[in-house]
């Protein structure tokens, strides 16, 4: 029987998956990583797959499917636009594996839309049929599924909830150049922003934080009853729910999970964040419901599997 590799790239690492056919997870490796962009680099990525495969008694022959999960755009027809937020040479690092794994089909997908479809697979949405997930991390990503299958859209921008206009009046550009986009309040960047500028309003001093995207200090700080902390996180949770109504009346999703680095203190917002959904939805749209993501950081490599399965035709199942 062959094997099948869930690959996820992240910018400082892989999360590399060794599945059966039948989609049973027998390895995981994480293998280092910096700029994907020579023969170097790509020699480095596919000697850890060949690690991977090494030592579970496998060789690289035995591959008959991968999927790829990649930080940018990804068309419904495998297209892959540009990388904004890594330094990855698709078609070099294509043509590197084809020629290690000469028996391998290869699947490609946005990271987020690959996490969805892991969710999907092997975590909290199992035995449902359409969904979203919304990764909040350094920015704002979202994953959907309709119907068992993903949308990815025409030009690979199915998902992008961050870029949601939420307040026509913000002044600050977000990094796609538009203003007042989701990412901007309910991102951990987003978070930190809105935190520091309320503390700065009310003349206190803010928390120490490690950084521009420290968000879950913010949420320590909330805990602890800090009021510039419980502003920020009632913003967020407010920019999400109009998001997350207006979505509703596009696709009416039963179901919403929330992952990312920030849905780590999904417990802290859960409340505020439902309310502010009903409070703008559709009331046909109210039973919908928002719950926490399962499988953490392996999700996208578990998504990669399955479409890698899929492109085999065996579909993960």
């Amino acid at each position: 029987m062959g094997t099948v590799l869930g690959i996820d790239i992240g910018g400082t690492s892989i999360k590399a998956g060794l599945f059966t056919e039948s989609g049973t997870l027998v390895s995981t490796k994480k293998i280092p990583t910096g700029k994907i962009v020579n023969e170097d680099a790509f020699a480095a990525v596919i000697g850890g797959l060949e690690e991977l495969l090494c030592s579970n008694g496998a060789s690289p022959f035995d591959v008959v499917a991968a999927g790829l999960d990649v930080p940018g755009p990804v068309d419904d027809n495998g297209r892959v636009g540009m990388m904004p937020n890594a330094e990855l040479d698709v078609e070099g690092l294509k043509a590197a594996m084809a020629e290690a794994f000469p028996n391998m089909k290869l699947a490609f997908a946005n990271d987020v839309n690959a996490a969805a479809v892991g969710e999907m697979w092997k975590g909290a949405a199992r035995d449902v049929s359409s969904f979203a997930l919304i990764a909040l991390g350094t920015g704002v990503g979202a994953g959907v599924v309709v119907s068992g299958k993903l949308v990815s859209g025409a030009f690979g921008a199915g998902g992008e909830f961050g870029h949601i206009t939420v307040n026509r009046e913000e002044a600050s550009a977000c990094g796609c150049g538009r203003h007042g986009c989701l990412e901007q309040y309910a991102s951990a960047s987003g978070v930190v922003r809105t935190y520091r500028a309320e503390c700065l309003e009310r003349g206190i001093d803010a928390v120490r934080l490690q950084g521009p995207t420290d968000s879950l200090t913010v949420f320590d700080a909330y805990r602890a009853g800090d009021e510039a902390a419980q502003a920020a996180i009632s913003l967020m949770c407010d920019s999400l729910g109009f998001a997350l109504a207006q979505v509703s009346a596009v696709i009416d999703p039963p179901l919403y999970l929330v992952g990312g680095g920030m849905g780590e203190g999904f417990d802290l917002f859960a409340d505020e964040l439902r309310t502010a959904f009903h409070a703008y939805c559709l009331p046909t749209c109210a039973g919908a419901r928002i719950l926490p993501a399962e499988l953490g950081n392996e999700a996208a490599m578990y998504g990669g599997a399955f479409l890698a399965m899929e492109a085999l035709g065996v579909y993960g199942v």
